[in-house]
């Protein structure tokens, strides 16, 4: 328990300290954000913010990990730097997403092939149960690292937000970890925790304010995508107290992981029906549909985390009582819905602000074209 504890402090204490450097040298070296036509952000930003996260990470796991679990932990700090390399160089000289996805795909080679972070089975998923071959558990367990990796770095979008989804998740994924016994990962996710929580400070701060950019994005992405990959493992086959055993993992893990992984899914599938390409950016997500409907920065990731929070609690609450697809969805049917409706909602609130505008126009418009019809001839 001690251990657990001291990782969230040092990595708070940690990164709350080194993180005021790290924006004074991103500010003297312009290693910052530029406004864009879909960004929800007016001024430029410093965004290597992920920098002081990842080194909180990596300290408190090389300081607390017991040694009986380094040989499961140094895989995973393998593959985290080189997510780190990717994450810090598309920061500073911007990466294309096929050399980014390129290097995510040896990271999680080493987490799958050597680290056994590996889905050994669907765990029921379709009604399929038992052991996959080999090859097919390797390439399912690649698919899901890679897309909870990349689905977390596209909810980076608002102030708060990432930071805020990041520590509920870790937090539910260490506690659960902590009382299994698997200190190394429960020390993964606390650090990350206390991480994210110091960054939060900064993330909104008027006068310091930072991004994590993709450097805190992609590692904390794929430490996401390392907890629910375990989980569902370790939940479904490991030796583990009846008590703290999960009827359903998967649906468990899609609670936690809802705002990234739905968002993600609804927006692909909304670009692919548009034809357009699913990795061209927009302002289709569900919190630029939040700052549409005239939230702001902080209620928009309030809501959000209230969401986030809803759906663990009905993934646990039903876990026990119902059958891993009636539970799946239940959990896609609300997301849907709430989507649509807060779809709708910033559709009206769009339409009235151009109707303001327009009047606006109209009213400034007719003083000048009276003034120019009334002048002699």
């Amino acid at each position: 328990m001690f251990e657990f504890i001291l990782s969230f402090l040092i990595s708070f204490a940690l990164v709350f300290a080194i993180m005021p450097n790290v924006i004074r040298i991103a500010i003297e070296k312009k290693l910052v954000a530029h406004p864009e036509a879909r960004s929800s952000h007016d001024i430029i930003t410093p965004c290597l913010g992920g920098i002081p996260i990842f080194l909180g990470v990596l300290f408190c796991s090389l300081l607390l990990t017991p040694m009986g679990q380094w040989d499961s932990l140094q895989y995973i700090l393998c593959a985290l730097v080189i997510v780190f390399m990717i994450g810090t160089k598309d920061d500073i000289t911007e990466l294309s997403a096929g050399k980014k996805t390129a290097g995510l795909m040896i990271a999680i080679a080493i987490l799958v092939t050597r680290g056994e972070v590996r889905l050994e089975g669907l765990y029921d998923l379709f009604y399929v149960s038992g052991e996959l071959p080999y090859w097919l558990s390797i390439a399912f367990s690649v698919f899901t690292l890679l897309v909870i990796s990349n689905a977390f770095n596209l909810i980076d979008g608002i102030d708060g937000l990432a930071g805020t989804i990041g520590i509920i998740a870790m937090l539910t994924f260490g506690t659960w970890f902590f009382v299994v016994g698997m200190a190394h990962l429960g020390i993964l996710a606390l650090a990350t925790a206390g991480g994210l929580l110091a960054f939060l400070y900064y993330n909104i701060s008027k006068t310091q304010k930072t991004f994590m950019g993709d450097t805190g994005a992609l590692v904390i992405g794929t430490l996401l995508g390392i907890m629910t990959v375990e989980f569902i493992d370790i939940c479904s086959t490991g030796a583990i107290p009846a008590v703290y055993r999960f009827e359903n993992p998967i649906s468990v893990a899609v609670g936690i992981l809802i705002i990234p992984l739905f968002d993600t899914i609804r927006v692909f599938v909304t670009r692919a029906l548009r034809g357009v390409s699913p990795m061209k950016p927009d302002r289709r997500h569900i919190h630029h549909l939040l700052i549409d409907s005239n939230f702001s920065h902080i209620q928009a990731t309030f809501i959000l985390a209230l969401v986030n929070l809803f759906f663990i609690s009905l993934a646990l609450f039903l876990d026990p009582v119902l059958d891993l697809h009636l539970i799946l969805g239940i959990e896609i049917a609300l997301a849907v819905g709430l989507t649509y409706w807060l779809n709708a909602h910033a559709v009206v609130i769009k339409r009235e602000k151009r109707r303001l505008q327009e009047a606006a126009l109209a009213t400034t418009t007719a003083p000048a074209r009276s003034r120019q019809v009334s002048q002699p001839v």
